[in-house]
C-alpha cells in the first residue's frame, strides 16, 4: 500500500472534523466574554480558534513561515455564535481540502518556520507540523468542551460518549 502524506491528513481532517462541529455547535450564543478564571481565554476567542485550525494547514503548505507577533490578519477576527463558528470552521476545512489536495509529500517534507517578533520558535518539516497542529486542535477543542460543562452545556461525543451524548461515531 503506497499511502500519500496528503491523504492521511486529508483523512485525519475529515476525523476530527466531525467531533470539533459538533463542539461548536454547542457553544452557547451570548456568553462570547465568559471565561472560567481571569487567566483563561474568553469563550469566542477559544472557539474562534478552534474554528479556524485546519486553515492552519493552507498556511503551512502556501507560506515558507509566519511571523505571530508581525501584525497584519495574524489573529482572526473573533466570532460570537455557534452558527458562525460553524461556518468558519467550514470555510477552514475547506482551505485545508484545497491545500492538501495541491501540494505533494515532497512539499510537505520542506521545512516551515514560526516566528514570533523575528525570532524563531519553531521549525521542523511541514508534515510534522501539520501533525502538531491537529494535536494542537484537540488540546483546545478539550479545553472547549471544558468550557461547555461549566457554562452547563450539553457536551457532545467526540472520540466516544460523553454523559450528554451516547454516540459512538
Amino acid at each position: 500500500m503506497d499511502l500519500k502524506l496528503t491523504d492521511l491528513f486529508l483523512a485525519d481532517l475529515e476525523r476530527e472534523a466531525k467531533g470539533t462541529r459538533r463542539v461548536l455547535e454547542r457553544v452557547p450564543d451570548g456568553r462570547a466574554d465568559w471565561k472560567p478564571h481571569e487567566k483563561s481565554m474568553e469563550l469566542a476567542r477559544l472557539a474562534t480558534l478552534v474554528a479556524g485550525m485546519p486553515g492552519w494547514i493552507d498556511m503551512m503548505i502556501s507560506l515558507d513561515e509566519l511571523d505571530i507577533a508581525g501584525g497584519g490578519n495574524a489573529r482572526p477576527q473573533i466570532v460570537t455564535t455557534s452558527a458562525e463558528l460553524v461556518e468558519a470552521h467550514e470555510r477552514a476545512l475547506a482551505k485545508a481540502r484545497d491545500a492538501l489536495a495541491n501540494t505533494t509529500d515532497d512539499h510537505l517534507k520542506t521545512s516551515w518556520k514560526l516566528r514570533a517578533k523575528g525570532r524563531v520558535v519553531a521549525e521542523a518539516a511541514r508534515y510534522v507540523m501539520i501533525r502538531d497542529t491537529m494535536c494542537h486542535l484537540a488540546h483546545h477543542r478539550g479545553q472547549l468542551t471544558v468550557f461547555l460543562r461549566l457554562l452547563d452545556a450539553p457536551v457532545p461525543a467526540v472520540y466516544g460518549p460523553s454523559a450528554d451524548d451516547p454516540r459512538f461515531d
